[in-house]
């Protein structure tokens, strides 16, 4: 009977604390798992922000990786566009027309117009001896003739000063000019002919006497970028009959 009540009785003892031995390792296995799961959440929190930095940083290589490889075929492709698709100093005249005829004379007063020039490409110049960036960049225009002149290419640099040949001769001699020749249009019907807004001006002419890019102000005329451009004029001029 005795032990029927005990039997009885223990239940009660777990909910009134009489098993403090069995509710107290209950509790601190409990707190045991709560400072667990704690620790748990506790590292979590610490790793979160460094998992969201990974992933920014994965997904902004990811795109840098995209943006590099669409890209680089533009780059290239830019870059293997042939020298007569870039004019480099010159601005490229969209509507090439044909220039129209120009009267000038050269040193021993012969008459001449462009026209004397068929078949080449012509480096066209109008500039003037009162001009200082015409003066700056005679010197580049010379080297470029003496360099590449010949039955293909032509520099052509014609004045307009209004004191005669005689003015341009000088300047050639104290310049050190020796490979081009001197012309002048005395009377100004080169610069109202062509519109001229200013000078120096340059027009790169095709072997078909087409004005095909424009450059306002002074250049180095002597510069890889000009050699590269009217070489490949005179390839394109040659090899597709332009």
């Amino acid at each position: 009977m005795w032990i029927r009540m005990m039997l009885l009785r223990l239940p009660e003892a777990r909910t009134t604390g009489f098993l403090p031995s069995i509710e107290v390792p209950v509790v601190k296995i409990r707190q045991r798992e709560t400072g667990f799961v704690g620790t748990r959440f506790k590292v979590m929190k610490s790793v979160f922000p460094r998992l969201v930095l990974a992933a920014i940083f994965v997904s902004a290589a990811v795109l840098l990786w995209f943006e590099i490889r669409v890209t680089q075929p533009e780059q290239a492709a830019d870059n293997e566009k042939p020298a007569a698709v870039k004019l480099g100093p010159f601005n490229r005249i969209d509507n090439p027309k044909s220039l129209p005829e120009l009267h000038f004379v050269d040193g021993s007063g012969a008459q001449h117009t462009l026209a004397d020039f068929s078949g080449k490409v012509v480096l066209l110049n109008l500039w003037a001896t009162w001009c200082p960036p015409c003066r700056e960049e005679m010197p580049s225009l010379d080297r470029l003739h003496a360099r590449m002149g010949g039955n293909d290419f032509h520099v052509l640099a014609i004045s307009t000063d209004l004191q005669g040949i005689s003015v341009v001769q000088t300047f050639y001699q104290t310049a050190g000019i020796s490979s081009l020749e001197a012309y002048i249009d005395q009377n100004g019907e080169t610069e109202s002919a062509l519109k001229v807004p200013g000078l120096p001006t340059t027009l790169l002419v095709d072997r078909r006497g087409k004005a095909i890019g424009v450059k306002v102000g002074p250049a180095d005329w002597d510069s890889d970028t000009v050699t590269a451009v009217v070489n490949a004029q005179i390839a394109a001029s040659v090899d597709g009959g332009k």
